[in-house]
């Protein structure tokens, strides 16, 4: 299986979908941030590896903090998984925090703080 190709863009789609669902419902670890979100997902063509981008709303402790929930988790997580998702194997998970989201955010506020008028 190539990696772009239409059954990886689905096996891609479902696992994003069901590692939201138990991550937002299931995982009760007091470290990860309620306002965490899987913001896409990689998995690799063979099914063995998968990299979650997640988004994690607060200051860089509550990031690593929730990093660090997560991987505690992994084991319940991947099991999970593997129990919604009927896949021939099921992908060893690494969790990676992604930035992108608070940089747009960032940015935004750097353009309206340049093209706001001046107020004398």
């Amino acid at each position: 299986m190539r990696k772009n190709s239409i059954k990886n863009t689905r096996i891609n789609g479902e696992v994003l979908r069901e590692l939201s669902n138990i991550i937002r419902g299931e995982i009760k670890d007091p470290r990860i941030a309620p306002m965490t979100s899987v913001v896409s997902v990689e998995v690799a063509p063979d099914l063995k590896t998968c990299k979650a981008y997640i988004s994690v709303l607060g200051d860089e402790e509550a990031q690593q903090s929730t990093l660090a929930g997560l991987k505690s988790a992994e084991g319940y997580i991947r099991r999970e998984l593997a129990r919604s998702i009927n896949l021939r194997n099921t992908p060893e998970i690494t969790f990676i925090i992604d930035q992108s989201i608070e940089y747009g955010v960032r940015m935004s506020k750097m353009i309206d703080e340049v093209t706001k008028p001046a107020a004398d």
